[in-house]
């Protein structure tokens, strides 16, 4: 008995250390044996398992993960027992699922999270249950957008997260913002509230925040800003709402504002801002904005026939142009400003950008009293401009002008050469006419000699200048000399008569020439000249030949579509052969067998014809014309043309002698009685 005890102890400890072993070994070898992880991918720290159709959390997931995607799968509910383990997630990614369920307390042991993504779920499913769904201690980043949250929702994930520096709710039905709604998340830095149906911000709702510094308000339905004073924003979008006015609190106090955008409101009137203000942008275009400095009650009530501004437009007429000293871009286009005096550019010495394209100017003018001598694009497009006036040394800095659509035609002359940096001008669909070499300058004090024409010439800065529909009638001599253009735009100018030395001094510059649609039948102007030439545009005319090349061409891109060209002379092809890239060739009355070698090139090089699809030639067979695809002619077409044409030529000439023969023999036989007559009658 003894015995047996101690048999089956010995067998007891041996299994014990049996046991043991094998955990040890197990563990031991687990190590080297790979971890199933189901469908996910691991990249380092990293796991994806997103666009999986998952309906639960994967259950064998690294423990020391740092991210997580379970974004565009079909999870439900967030539980304990699927989520808890993994504290050491920092970012938590559950981007369009179908939660509708949260775990209250979930996040509460998940001590690294810091991002956390629940965009695109159905919260509001949630949100309803009015349950809290806990703290988010550690949390930084948190999105909530496109969850179909409504007024009031948002409080129940936000009550509790100090550590939260950028909220995004984006996308939702929220209509107003409380006073509490971010009592529980003081530490926020940005909120995104764009695209919800914002009617009403509550008194102070804002305030409490010290440190925020952007605030996304966009596509919302405000009507209102009237006592703005959160002075430490830097970065405020209130675009496409229905906002009618805009006014600052009026205090002494400076405010942090950088960026302003107030684009596709309402408003009638420049916007009231900060007395001190660091603003650097601000946008007002797609606004109702009739006049931006008034000079009495009655001249605003002219333009806002509304009794709820009438008090605004004595405000106005005193502070419509606020001291803005570090203003750089500045848009109010596509609005309704009828004039703009010069007094309204005081105190904008930043200025870099100004937009008021798609007004209602008439006339815009710079003096010294306004110099904007920081300003490099200016865009006064799409006004009703007649008269344009630029004082010397008032635009120093100016690099691009952007005057198309106007009804300019009555200039200076000399209106362009004040601009030492000018680089782009943008002078499509006015009047304007060419000055060339044969016209005198104006001199200081003198009226100038050269007429209704505007001097392009000596401007050395100068690289792009678009002229096209201008009702130009010529481009004389010397037009451009003094300059380096790279860009000149002639287009669209019907009957323009270009002088063969027009483009003399631009022969190392030129780089694109554009003389579309000016119905040219001929162009004498040497091409072959501008050795940096590689875009021409000759569409849209009626040349019936191309100007000859005198030397190798560097022309990359040509376009001739929509010409009379019926031959293209062989030497011009050889020409530009060696460069020539891209080519448009369609709507020419091209001959096939007139241009055997140009189509031999077309098929054996490499050029790129975008339009080779619509381009044919002609040819006659049997006194009938008839087209064919440019890709199909074949020499052997041209020759059987040609033998039949010899054909027929023979037998022309052989029915020909047919007839002769027996005519010429019996006017023979007519002839020889009656000289025989002749020759009897001298007998003695």
């Amino acid at each position: 008995m003894l015995f047996s005890e101690e048999s089956n102890t010995h067998k007891s400890t041996m299994g014990a250390y049996l046991w043991f072993f094998l955990a040890f070994m197990n563990e031991a070898t687990a190590t080297f044996r790979p971890r199933q992880l189901s469908p996910c991918h691991v990249d380092q720290m990293n796991v994806y398992c997103n666009g999986m159709n998952l309906r639960t959390i994967p259950a064998e997931l690294p423990p020391d993960m740092h991210m997580l995607d379970l974004s565009q799968n079909h999870l439900q509910n967030l539980t304990q027992e699927l989520l808890a383990f993994y504290t050491s997630v920092h970012h938590l990614n559950l981007h369009s699922n179908k939660i509708q369920f949260i775990q209250p307390g979930l996040f509460r042991d998940m001590k690294n999270l810091q991002e956390l993504d629940l965009s695109k779920n159905y919260l509001d499913v949630y949100a309803a249950s009015k349950t809290k769904v806990g703290s988010l201690s550690t949390v930084k980043r948190l999105s909530l957008s496109g969850n179909g949250l409504y007024t009031g929702m948002s409080d129940y994930f936000l009550h509790d997260a100090p550590s939260l520096v950028s909220l995004s709710l984006d996308g939702n039905s929220i209509t107003k913002i409380g006073e509490g709604t971010f009592s529980g998340s003081l530490a926020l830095k940005k909120i995104d509230l764009h695209n919800n149906v914002i009617l009403e911000i509550e008194e102070g709702a804002f305030e409490s925040l010290a440190d925020l510094s952007e605030l996304d308000l966009s596509m919302n339905s405000i009507s209102c800003i009237t006592n703005f004073n959160l002075a430490q924003l830097k970065l405020l979008n209130l675009s496409k709402n229905s906002l009618e006015s805009f006014q600052t609190v009026d205090s002494d106090l400076e405010y942090e504002l950088l960026r302003l955008d107030l684009r596709e409101n309402k408003i009638h009137y420049f916007p009231i801002l900060p007395r001190r203000n660091k603003l650097i942008y601000l946008d007002l275009s797609r606004n109702r904005i009739r006049s931006v400095n008034t000079t009495s009650l009655m001249e605003e009530l002219e333009y806002i026939h509304d009794d709820r501004f009438t008090l605004h437009a004595l405000s106005v007429s005193k502070n419509a142009h606020s001291n803005l000293p570090r203003l750089q871009y500045l848009d109010m286009s596509y609005n309704q400003i009828r004039r703009i005096s010069v007094s309204f550019f005081k105190g904008l010495e930043a200025l870099e950008m100004l937009n008021l394209s798609n007004n209602c100017l008439e006339a815009f003018s710079v003096d010294h009293n306004g110099p904007l001598n920081s300003l490099k694009s200016l865009d006064l497009s799409f006004n009703i401009l007649q008269n344009l006036t630029f004082e010397e040394n008032t635009l120093c800095s100016l690099e691009e002008l952007h005057l198309k659509g106007n009804i300019l035609d009555h200039l200076d002359p000399a209106i362009f050469r004040r601009l030492p940096r000018i680089r782009d001008l943008h002078l499509q669909q006015n009047f304007l006419h060419l000055c060339g070499s044969h016209h005198r300058p104006p001199q200081k004090g003198h009226r100038s000699q050269a007429g209704d024409c505007i001097f392009f010439s000596s401007i050395p800065s100068l690289r792009r200048l678009y002229l096209s529909e201008n009702g130009l009638k010529s481009v004389p001599q010397g037009a451009f000399h003094g300059t380096s253009l790279q860009v000149l735009d002639l287009s669209g100018n019907p009957g323009l008569d270009i002088h063969k030395n027009a483009f003399s001094s631009l022969e190392l510059s030129l780089t694109h020439l554009s003389l579309r649609n000016n119905d040219l039948s001929v162009l004498s102007t040497d091409l072959s000249l501008l050795s940096s030439l590689k875009d021409v545009d000759l569409s849209m005319n009626r040349l019936t030949t191309l100007p000859l090349w005198n030397k190798e061409s560097s022309i990359e891109s040509l376009n001739l579509q929509n010409n009379s060209l019926v031959t293209l002379e062989y030497s011009t092809v050889l020409a530009l052969e060696k460069t020539l890239k891209t080519l448009y060739l369609c709507s020419n009355p091209l001959s096939c067998c007139g241009n055997l070698q140009f189509l031999h090139m077309v098929r054996s090089s490499s050029l790129d014809i975008p339009d080779i699809a619509s381009a044919t030639c002609h040819y006659v067979q049997n006194s009938e014309r008839k087209e064919v695809s440019i890709e199909s002619v074949e020499q052997g077409l041209c020759e059987t043309l040609d033998k039949k044409s010899l054909g027929i030529i023979i037998i022309i000439i052989i029915v020909t002698a047919m007839v002769l023969i027996p005519v010429l023999v019996l006017l023979s036989k007519m002839c020889h009685p009656r000289r025989h007559r002749l020759r009897g009658s001298f007998k003695a």
